[in-house]
């Protein structure tokens, strides 16, 4: 019997019987393309516009008013800190982002419209008991908690198999998160959540806003 995820959100603390399993040592390398090189340069270019800021504006309002993140925002933009001064132009990329992972060769493709910016190399579930369908994400958490079985592990814990960040989907008890066991991701090894390194996760995490839709394919 396939076994089944119960996670619990509560101001940012999960319970879980899933996402973690057992499997075999494997190569994880992401691949980028010169597009997500220039997706993350500071020129401006056809997929992204030039924003002034206002009076009153800050990093979190203008993310929310461009879909994008705060932390994309940043990167972009070479900025050190959320300071912002009005009159000052910042380029905003315009991509529709969005998540294709492949069950089949253990991927997870980071689109922009339709081309093909970044992939990663992720660990999906056993027994196909990761979901296929579209979904979107619908919840990030920074360095979550994990609670299983009535024992509690938090932030940066070997045994808190969330890793450094948690983005849920839209299929109940299921989500996108980073690992304490880097040398098996690639492999089909989880209880149904896609696991990836948590250096990729970080950053894929800064990239993509709620909302984002992730197609799982066989």
């Amino acid at each position: 019997m396939r076994k089944k995820a119960l996670w619990i959100l509560a101001a940012g603390v999960f319970s879980a019987t899933a996402c973690f399993g057992e499997g075999v040592p494997s190569p994880a390398a992401a691949l980028e393309t010169p597009l997500f090189q220039q997706f993350l340069s500071p020129k401006p270019d056809a997929h992204s516009l030039v924003y002034e800021v206002r009076p009153g504006d800050n990093l979190t309002r203008i993310a929310r008013k461009n879909g994008v993140t705060a932390d994309l925002i940043q990167r972009v933009n070479g900025l050190k800190n959320n300071l912002l001064h009005p009159g000052q132009k910042l380029k905003i990329p315009t991509y529709r982002l969005s998540l294709v992972i492949d069950k089949s060769q253990n991927t997870l493709i980071l689109k922009g419209d339709e081309n093909i910016l970044k992939t990663y190399v992720v660990s999906t579930g056993t027994d196909n008991s990761t979901p296929v369908g579209v979904f979107k994400i619908t919840d990030k958490l920074l360095n979550p908690t994990w609670f299983k079985a009535g024992a509690v592990a938090p932030p940066g814990s070997p045994q808190n198999v969330l890793g450094t960040r948690w983005m849920g989907i839209s299929q109940k008890g299921y989500g996108i998160h980073g690992t304490t066991e880097p040398e098996k991701i690639g492999q089909q090894i989880t209880a149904g959540c896609v696991r990836m390194q948590n250096t990729d996760v970080e950053e894929l995490y800064s990239l993509v806003p709620p909302g984002t839709e992730v197609t799982i394919v066989d």
